[in-house]
């Protein structure tokens, strides 16, 4: 899709138009990987596969878009410079990691439009052969994945992280991803309302010119999982125009609809500010 200059919202309603209204996203990527035999069991999971077998990351985003997604996110969400660093990479390397991730899902969207038919997922429309919109989403991990221990599910990142060092952490790479030919970038598994202040700010500072969304993941449907209130941290996601949607990773189903009617009343109740102010 072609998406410079054109406003992130504008972007994702004409998607989701040309979708039929709603998308589907793609699954999970390092339990498709494992399938196919790779041991994960790495500080960098499954962006291991990056440098050892980019050729399984491709086939993962195939079976993803065969089975119908609109949305392939990235092998990035635990590609991290400081990550590929302590692995004895140069900077210079894994800047080339973090860009092929997306890459290789270009890749993966060419190859399954260029493969696909009328008879499969392709659609007659007022008499031409129109391809199903699909979307890249460069994923960004919290800082807690790149930890690799478990505290991107407590947010609990110690006093001595403050929202530049998250800021800082996060630079580099989110000006990597935006860069590098992605239609958006997708900030999971958030913890804490401080990383999400942190990429909230960093994407006006840069001023990333594609869309973002916002991901967070709660224990109790309340909260996300440091205790911070979920409707705050859907306030601060809303408040920056860079993030076109806010939504829920990594959480037990039972508490997803929950989550979701906190976060619309977030959305909503903004909306009716902007209209009456």
């Amino acid at each position: 899709m072609e998406l410079e200059g054109v406003e992130p919202s504008l972007i994702m309603s004409d998607f989701l138009s040309k979708c039929g209204g709603y998308a589907v996203v793609d699954g999970g990527f390092a339990t498709e990987l494992e399938h196919h035999g790779q041991d994960l069991k790495d500080p960098l999971w499954s962006a291991k596969c990056l440098i050892s077998s980019p050729h399984l990351v491709r086939r993962v985003h195939l079976d993803y878009l065969d089975a119908g997604a609109n949305v392939i996110i990235t092998a990035s969400y635990q590609a991290t410079i400081q990550g590929f660093e302590a692995k004895g990479l140069s900077t210079e390397e894994a800047e080339t990691l973090i860009r092929k991730s997306v890459e290789i899902a270009c890749e993966a969207r060419q190859i399954y439009h260029d493969r696909c038919t009328k008879d499969s997922w392709d659609f007659l429309d007022n008499g031409n052969i129109t391809r199903r919109p699909v979307l890249i989403a460069a994923s960004v991990g919290s800082y807690g994945a790149y930890l690799a221990d478990g505290s991107e599910y407590s947010g609990n990142y110690g006093d001595s992280v403050t929202l530049e060092t998250l800021k800082d952490f996060h630079r580099r790479r989110v000006q990597i991803l935006a860069k590098s030919g992605a239609d958006l970038i997708a900030f999971e598994t958030i913890p804490n309302k401080l990383e999400a202040q942190a990429c909230a700010e960093l994407l006006e500072e840069e001023g990333i010119d594609i869309p973002s969304w916002f991901s967070f993941t709660s224990m109790d449907g309340i909260n996300v999982v440091s205790g911070d209130s979920i409707s705050e941290c859907a306030s601060i996601a809303d408040s920056c125009n860079k993030v076109v949607a806010v939504g829920i990773n990594c959480t037990a189903p039972r508490f997803i609809h929950r989550l979701i009617l906190s976060i619309r009343k977030v959305i909503i109740f903004a909306c009716l500010q902007l209209l009456f102010s």
